[in-house]
């Protein structure tokens, strides 16, 4: 099935029209960068934008950057405290005139890899992370989703959210280097281990496709994967979603 995949992220929206049964995608990404201050009404005439673009008459599928239960925002995340509360479904069907499926990005982003990338028959538990403006987090066993796990939002040792410490936005804004931020991200990964004691964390979001640089300074005994689908991960995810809701 060809369905519109759209990401929308902390600094960037995107969006590709997707082969839902291979993850290949049938056209260029497309880029708009994410409206500053990102409330819904802004960030629904971006993606207006984007179903414009690719001149798409069915239905979509749409990752979002925080919790999202039955199609309803209840947490801001990293865009505006204006989101809480709106059903970002209804809003996005409302401006576009389309049906859509809304969940959240790590979440699909995970859907995307345990089903045809990293984790592709991967048996017991996995956790995806999203590592970007902020860190989103995807929890699976023997395939299935546990839906709206938010590791991001922990605290930090040091008393810090800790994706505020953890987050590829983190080493932007404070000039890290790829190792010292990862010595930072082991903290995440030793949590994980301790918590959850999964048998594979894969690692996507903007940050991932600079794995090769930093793998070497992760020092998790937990197996650790780089996303297949790297930043594409979450509109691939967002496609297959819709996919399974339109049957």
């Amino acid at each position: 099935m060809k369905i519109l995949g759209i990401d929308i992220g902390g600094t960037g929206i995107k969006g590709a029209v997707v082969n839902t049964k291979t993850g290949e995608l049938l056209t260029e990404r497309f880029r708009i960068p994410t409206p500053q201050p990102a409330t819904p009404e802004a960030v629904a005439d971006v993606v207006k934008e984007m179903v414009k673009h690719f001149n798409w008459k069915k239905a979509v599928g749409c990752s979002f950057p925080t919790t999202i239960v039955n199609g309803k925002c209840i947490h801001s995340g990293n865009l505006s405290s204006t989101w809480l509360g709106v059903r970002v479904d209804k809003l996005f069907k409302k401006v576009c005139k389309l049906p859509f499926f809304v969940s959240n990005d790590a979440d699909l982003a995970g859907l995307a890899e345990v089903s045809l990338g990293a984790a592709k028959k991967e048996k017991g538990l996995v956790i995806v992370v999203t590592i970007g403006t902020g860190i989103g987090s995807g929890l699976f066993f023997n395939g299935k989703l546990i839906p709206n796990l938010e590791v991001g939002r922990m605290l930090h040792t040091n008393g810090e959210i800790i994706e505020f410490y953890t987050a590829d936005s983190a080493r932007k804004k404070e000039n890290l280097s790829l190792e010292d931020w990862a010595k930072r991200f082991n903290a995440l990964l030793a949590y994980l281990k301790i918590v959850y004691s999964p048998s594979l964390i894969v690692l996507g979001g903007g940050i991932s496709k600079k794995f090769n640089t930093f793998k070497q300074y992760l020092t998790s005994d937990v197996k650790v994967k780089v996303a297949e689908f790297k930043n594409n991960a979450g509109i691939i995810g967002a496609a297959m979603y819709a996919s399974k809701k339109c049957k």
